[in-house]
């Protein structure tokens, strides 16, 4: 049984449909792939799996059991935690007391504080310092630490590369890919196509709010998943 699944979702701002009808199914340990363009539906999408914008209509389920109208706050008790685009850490806590934000669900599980300064050191060294003063790949790995502490069975991983230097993507990739490697369960939004491809198992690829392609990983044609990514359709060979 899937651990997380959704069918027929309809997410909507006003006259605005941002994702439409879209099904995303991920097994326990597994690592799905979102991508597209800016304006795909990729945020929306994750956005309506982890309670922040109910969907128009379609389902979630969590282990089988409906989540479609259950509050974020509730979610993240039952197991969903989010790693939100832009980071969202408070600027006037230290980096401990941001990590600490995730603990509030009182979760079981491996992630501790020790866990997750074990698994970002550099973390560790700037405990007591200000969230405001943290560069972007800080705050990234603070969001994620933040997220580990509530023990999630899934993680939901939006844009964590955005606005960030490539060296500084490379290692919070490297770190995701420990994560997931471990066997935490994972849903990663992600443009950029070669770090998704080091962490995921499949992908599925948006375009204007729609699934236009899913495949597994390994052995992914990339000039498809391009294809599918600008939409474009190419006349078959004679």
């Amino acid at each position: 049984m899937n651990i997380l699944e959704a069918t027929g979702l309809e997410v909507r701002y006003g006259d605005l449909t941002a994702v439409d009808g879209v099904a995303v199914a991920l097994a326990e340990g597994e690592t799905l792939a979102v991508l597209g363009a800016n304006g795909a539906g990729k945020s929306t999408l994750l956005a309506a799996l982890a309670g922040t914008h109910l969907p128009t209509s379609g389902s979630v389920l969590l282990d089988g059991e409906p989540v479609t109208r259950v509050p974020a706050h509730r979610r993240v008790r039952r197991g969903i935690a989010l790693v939100p685009e832009g980071r969202r850490i408070f600027g006037s806590l230290t980096v401990e007391e941001n990590l600490l934000m995730g603990r509030y669900p009182k979760r079981p599980g491996p992630w501790d504080l020790r866990a997750v300064y074990d698994m970002f050191p550099l973390v560790a060294e700037m405990k007591d310092r200000r969230g405001s003063v943290l560069s972007g790949g800080q705050q990234q790995a603070v969001a994620i630490g933040r997220a580990l502490l509530a023990n999630p069975r899934v993680l939901l991983l939006d844009e964590v590369s955005l606005g960030l230097a490539p060296a500084v993507v490379m290692q919070i990739y490297d770190a995701v890919r420990r994560i997931t490697g471990a066997g935490t369960t994972a849903l990663v939004v992600e443009q950029d196509l070669d770090q998704a491809l080091r962490v995921a198992d499949r992908v599925q690829c948006l375009l204007g709010g729609r699934t236009v392609l899913e495949a597994p990983a390994a052995g992914l044609d990339r000039a498809a998943v391009a294809d599918a990514y600008f939409g474009i359709t190419r006349p078959p060979p004679r």
